[in-house]
């Protein structure tokens, strides 16, 4: 009897362990996979990575596609299911699009660290670089604004989402080479780049949350 005990302990926690980490992956476009066929976005590459890295993870797309800080703002709530881990935050590329006043933009990103925090949710923050269009103090606050709410909520940080595509020296062809003719959005090539930089601090984040 205490023997068949043990082996049902045993068989538990294992069960236990092989539950994936679910991470649910906020954010617009760049999340969503805009442009690309099914499979080569953002999110079922970065899967695949980190299933080949060894991790026992559902990274969950709830990109949306033209959203801004305030659109993920909106539906952090709903986003944030019970059965959500950790959180990954990538939003805010629209707000510089638009010029939208940085202080709302890191307002709303607050407000999404704040939810995560409630539910004590580990979060990896992705951020991005101001252009110079809107002046240089729009680019100081823009650019300010993820470390310093990363610092402030403890969360992981992955400086610039684009970090490897302006890594590369010959920018005319990473253009022509990593992202489509829009030249906003990556190809299938800039997200295997983006997914291979990023890939670790992915990893992080579930060794958190688990």
């Amino acid at each position: 009897m205490l023997a068949l005990k043990v082996i049902t302990t045993i068989l538990l926690v294992s069960g236990a362990a092989a539950q994936p980490v679910v991470v649910a992956a906020l954010g617009d476009s760049l999340t969503a996979g805009y442009g690309l066929p099914q499979g080569e976005g953002f999110v079922p590459v970065m899967q695949t990575w980190l299933e080949e890295n060894g991790a026992e993870v559902e990274l969950r797309n709830a990109g949306v596609s033209g959203d801004t800080t305030a659109g993920g703002l909106s539906r952090v709530d709903w986003t944030l299911t019970d059965d959500v881990d950790a959180l990954i935050v990538e939003l805010g590329g629209n707000d510089l699009l638009r010029g939208i006043d940085p202080a709302v933009s890191r307002e709303n990103l607050d407000g999404i660290l704040q939810a995560a925090q409630a539910r004590e949710l580990p979060v990896l923050l992705v951020g991005m670089t101001a252009s110079g269009n809107f002046g240089p103090e729009f680019k100081a606050a823009f650019d300010a604004m993820y470390p310093e709410l990363s610092a402030q909520y403890g969360t992981l940080l992955y400086p610039n989402f684009f970090a490897p595509l302006l890594a590369l020296e010959d920018q005319a062809a990473a253009r022509r080479e990593h992202l489509q003719g829009d030249g906003i959005h990556p190809s299938a090539s800039g997200v295997e780049l983006v997914v291979e930089a990023m890939g670790p601090s992915v990893l992080e984040l579930v060794e958190q949350a688990r």
